[in-house]
């Protein structure tokens, strides 16, 4: 039996390292070992179903050729945005005026 490849794990997963992740497992786990085993595989049903019902709607949302709503029409009446002209500060007038 060849051993399970797995990415972070460059030599793979052979029986020695199964039998190790057991023994940590039911140390950790015991008697609610099932229970938990149990848990885990609903939790893997429902992950699948939920990323079956993802790629269900990518293909329907991609295969149809008819959409169901209409682009908005584009208005090229815009108004025209001018930046205000600058106007140095009234005081800085006076005292010119009244150093000349």
């Amino acid at each position: 039996m060849l051993p399970v490849q797995l990415a972070f794990i460059p030599g793979g997963v052979g029986v020695p390292e199964m039998m190790i992740v057991g023994i940590i497992a039911l140390l950790l786990f015991g008697k609610r070992l099932p229970e938990v085993a149990k848990s885990l595989g609903k939790g893997i049903v429902e992950f699948k179903k939920g990323i079956n019902g993802i790629e269900d709607d990518v293909r329907t949302g991609s295969n149809s050729s008819s959409n169901n709503y209409s682009r908005p029409e584009v208005e090229d009446e815009e108004p025209e945005m001018t930046a205000p002209k600058f106007e140095p500060p009234a005081f800085e007038r006076e005292e010119e005026e009244s150093h000349a």
